[in-house]
């Protein structure tokens, strides 16, 4: 694989499986933090110790495979340019903080399941993606991998503490465990206002799709544990699940409250956002991810058929700023990306499947 492979595929292999709770949680993703003992800490390293240990890792796991985690790719930072960066941003491949910083880089495995990136706030944050709700699925994957790491990588643990991170709130577990969620019924209902002040009193924060500092874009969310330190892992899991269940469960709620009493209505936004889609010369990227949730949301009740959920998966991340720029090859002004970012939507909404 190379760094073309990664960035030319608007979504990952993986997110083109189905998993399940697939047409409300798009995804589960569990991420470790890590840092080697005798090494200093990010947030206190030099460049040169970055460097060192960059290089260090290149070497020992470029190429390597584990399990269906085949031929690891290391990508340096440095050799990226903006516009590259920022695509592997949107696919949630790396992390804004990643993309900004020097002497960093990211190992990711062909099937893109997993990420790991190198010198961010600590040494190692590794990724572990599913599709759909597979929160203890994903836990398994992640521990095992993290293992196969463990074997030759000496980690900064505490029997007291835990693993030791350079930010507090990630010591113990270091463990941040989440899923991807569309509501977009609890938000049309305004049912969601109710909900998050509950989710956040569990301990859980409630993010936008690109995590920490950002808002939620076309009715997804992400929820994910606050607290590492005092709990145990499976203790996390069970009590995101326990939230995720509720989620869904009342979001499924809200769509047969809507079906039922405002039939009419919801069709008419559902086929006035398709139409729009489908037809608009110039789209912005908020008008364009809340347009896609609603045909989505019409997908999923049946109401619009013949069009695959791949499809519109796929049109949240092409449409965004950086996917569009690295098609363009050329950095464009913003007017430039709405006027590409109509034309792309309706290329693709030609296709059915």
């Amino acid at each position: 694989m190379t760094l073309e492979n990664f960035i030319n595929e608007a979504i990952s292999p993986w997110m083109r499986e189905k998993g399940p709770e697939n047409d409300i949680v798009l995804s589960t993703r569990i991420r470790l933090a890590r840092n080697l003992k005798k090494e200093k800490f990010p947030i206190i390293a030099s460049e040169k110790d970055l460097d060192d240990l960059s290089i260090k890792l290149k070497e020992k796991y470029n190429g390597s495979t584990f399990k269906e985690y085949k031929n690891l790719q290391y990508i340096s930072m440095s050799d990226l340019t903006h516009v590259e960066k920022r695509v592997l941003v949107e696919k949630h491949l790396i992390s804004p903080y990643l993309a900004k910083t020097h002497s960093t880089g990211v190992l990711i495995s062909e099937n893109e399941k997993v990420s790991v990136m190198i010198n961010e706030e600590d040494h190692l944050r590794i990724q572990m993606y599913f599709p759909g709700f597979q929160v203890g699925d994903a836990l398994d994957a992640a521990f095992s991998f993290d293992d196969w790491l463990e074997e030759d990588l000496d980690y900064a643990f505490d029997a007291e503490r835990g693993y030791l991170t350079s930010c507090p709130t990630n010591t113990g577990t270091g463990m941040r465990a989440s899923v991807m969620i569309h509501l977009p019924a609890l938000v049309l209902t305004n049912r969601i206002k109710r909900m998050l002040p509950a989710i956040n009193q569990l301990g859980f924060v409630v993010r936008g799709i690109y995590g920490e500092g950002t808002e939620a874009s076309g009715n997804v969310f992400q929820i994910s544990n606050q607290i590492t330190l005092g709990k145990s892992e499976t203790d996390i899991i069970e009590d995101l699940n326990m939230i995720v269940i509720q989620l869904i469960k009342q979001e499924r709620h809200a769509r047969n409250n809507l079906l039922n009493r405002s039939k009419l209505k919801l069709e008419d936004k559902i086929y006035r956002s398709f139409g729009i889609l489908q037809n608009s010369r110039i789209m912005e990227s908020k008008e364009a991810s809340a347009r896609i949730s609603d045909v989505k949301l019409g997908v999923d009740l049946g109401i619009i058929h013949g069009l695959s959920q791949s499809i519109l998966n796929e049109l949240i991340t092409l449409t965004q700023p950086g996917f569009l720029q690295h098609y363009a090859k050329q950095v464009l002004t913003i007017e430039e990306r709405d006027k590409l970012r109509a034309e792309l939507i309706r290329e693709r909404l030609q296709f059915k499947n």
